[in-house]
């Protein structure tokens, strides 16, 4: 069975757990491959505040530490979560430890590229901080690059929210 929608699959939470992404049906979810060491880590600061600010509308940010990226994910998922909240106040669910890409990509990220391809029409992620927006249906509706602050994902968020 191909997965049609981000409910359909099933990851673990950073101490390896379930979490069900079915639990968040009907609300808006930006899901962001993260390291601790990389040039782009204060995208955290910006990723807790649109957290913050619209959580209770419905949004949630689900992030994935990855070490495919010059190994800038160092830590286990808990140490990586724990790195994030100390120095950038993450409050957001930080989950397992995953690859991205190649022969061993975590099937929530198989499953995000198949749905949307990046510049130039590349499926694979390029770096650590490339953003995916998911409707309130389970869709993906957009993909940022590494590049793209997470304050410009405020106009798409609204419009989804609304």
């Amino acid at each position: 069975m191909t997965a049609t929608t981000l409910y359909e699959l099933s990851v673990n939470d950073k101490r390896n757990q379930p979490y069900d992404l079915a639990a968040l049906k009907g609300k808006v979810v930006v899901v962001v491959n993260v390291a601790s060491k990389c040039g782009f880590t204060p995208q955290y600061k910006g990723l807790e505040a649109l957290y913050q600010k619209y959580k209770d509308q419905g949004l949630v940010i689900l992030g994935f530490p990855c070490d495919q990226f010059g190994g800038q994910a160092p830590g286990s998922a808990e140490e990586e979560a724990s790195t994030c909240q100390l120095n950038f106040g993450v409050t957001f669910p930080i989950l397992e430890k995953i690859e991205v890409n190649g022969d061993n990509a975590h099937p929530v990220y198989v499953w995000l590229k198949s749905q949307k391809s990046g510049l130039l029409g590349l499926k694979r992620i390029k770096w650590n901080f490339e953003k995916f927006v998911v409707d309130k249906e389970g869709r993906v509706v957009e993909r940022y690059a590494s590049t793209t602050e997470p304050a410009s994902l405020e106009k798409t968020i609204e419009k989804l929210l609304a």
